[in-house]
């Protein structure tokens, strides 16, 4: 089947591009790759807390950006599904299998793709998971890892702290935790990014996830171990093997993708301001306080993948029919002027940001990505004295996709 843009007289019933016509904002290309705040709120002063958009390929979405219609959504699974399969424009025809969306949107056998009872079976399978692997050495096995990233440049006095270390870092300790040989690790990292990052390399690195995967599934079956892999393996609830792979790669790519990028923010927020980098290597600023900052002001994950309407219904003003996708904008609902007035003004103490998701399906493993986060940052500041940025802050770029906006770089100097 050939993908073809949804538009003209292929529009679908009730789809979003009917709304707004050719003019409907498109979350990908250029100008969402470099600016995707101001199409956020371009759309906000245009349509409300909710606006029609188009996807890659013009798939037509709804996205949320509202925090109290995000809340909403997300803490109502009967009004809007996380199940691909009542997905409209799939069922009628208009979403192939090999479309570059379908890894981040469409359905599989993992708790994140189902609602009630089968999503308890298995959420708690991961939960046990998870909290089994943290309970092992995450910080342990982070510091190690730290250590180890920073020796391969410690000696050089210059680095760049996304390409160097915040890319390599979580997953690093992921290998550690999932059962995976460390050298996998490095294929991993490129291949979770061009999940995200979508267009015609997605299928093929979604399958080389998979592949690596399925192939670990079956080892641990035979050379059990105290891991994740195995925990999932041999838990009460009865994971048959697609479910333990699509488990796998779920926390493979939901903790590296996050934790990374939410790494390099933490890391870029405090190498330019010298009162949070003095503050953290004296001791009197909780690390913390800056992670939390962070997730309210720049999320890991900008746009969240992706409820469906289980009913026709209305949301912030909008008629939504029966089986059309609506995406969360987190990056969007954390700035929302309804309940966030002054956006510049600091956010300390105050954990209700959408970072991490909310309702049933509110990450699991946020525990284990603190942990990475934490341990760090405080092995960089303290393995590197005189830390600090190599070019000036305003220099420093990202680059987004429709679900996260991305640092380019972090170059920095420190003293050898």
């Amino acid at each position: 089947m050939t993908e073809q843009p949804l538009n003209g007289a292929d529009t679908p019933r009730g789809c979003p591009v009917a709304h707004g016509g050719a003019d409907v904002a498109r979350l990908y290309g250029p100008e969402a790759a470099t600016d995707p705040q101001g199409i956020y709120e371009r759309l906000r002063k245009e349509h409300g807390s909710v606006a029609p958009v188009l996807l890659e390929g013009d798939v037509p979405a709804w996205l949320v950006l509202g925090y109290r219609d995000n809340r909403r959504v997300l803490d109502n699974p009967r009004q809007f599904s996380r199940d691909a399969r009542i997905w409209r424009d799939w069922r009628e025809g208009h979403i192939p299998e090999t479309h570059p969306l379908i890894p981040m949107v469409g359905w599989r056998p993992d708790c994140i793709s189902q609602d009630g009872e089968p999503h308890r079976r298995l959420r708690g399978a991961v939960t046990d998971g998870l909290l089994a692997a943290s309970s092992r050495g995450v910080r342990r096995h982070a510091t190690f890892f730290a250590n180890k990233q920073i020796d391969a440049f410690a000696d050089t006095g210059r680095a760049d702290l996304v390409a160097d270390y915040a890319e390599y870092l979580p997953m690093l300790v992921l290998t550690r935790i999932l059962g995976l040989p460390m050298a996998e690790g490095r294929r991993l990292v490129e291949s979770c990014a061009q999940v995200l990052k979508g267009g015609e390399g997605a299928l093929e690195h979604n399958g080389r996830i998979m592949q690596i995967l399925s192939e670990l599934a079956e080892r641990k079956r035979a050379e059990p171990g105290s891991d994740f892999a195995t925990a999932l393996i041999q838990h009460p609830a009865g994971l048959d093997h697609d479910e333990v792979v699509s488990h796998l790669r779920l926390v493979l790519i939901a903790a590296h993708t996050t934790t990374s990028n939410l790494l390099a923010r933490v890391l870029q927020l405090v190498l330019t301001d010298a009162g949070r980098l003095s503050g953290l290597v004296s001791g009197q600023l909780n690390i913390s306080s800056v992670v939390e900052e962070v997730m309210w002001d720049t999320p890991p994950l900008s746009v969240l993948p992706g409820r469906f309407a289980a009913s026709d219904l209305e949301l912030g003003g909008h008629h939504i029919q029966e089986g059309e996708l609506l995406i969360l904008g987190l990056a969007a609902g954390n700035v929302d002027p309804e309940v966030r007035p002054d956006a510049a003004v600091t956010v300390q103490g105050n954990q209700a940001h959408l970072a991490f998701s909310s309702g049933p399906h509110e990450c699991p493993g946020q525990n284990i990505g603190q942990s990475i986060i934490e341990i760090g940052v405080d092995v960089l500041l303290h393995r590197l004295p005189g830390l600090r940025l190599a070019v000036p802050a305003e220099e420093l770029s990202s680059t987004a996709s429709t679900w996260e906006s991305r640092l380019d770089s972090l170059p920095v100097e420190f003293s050898v």
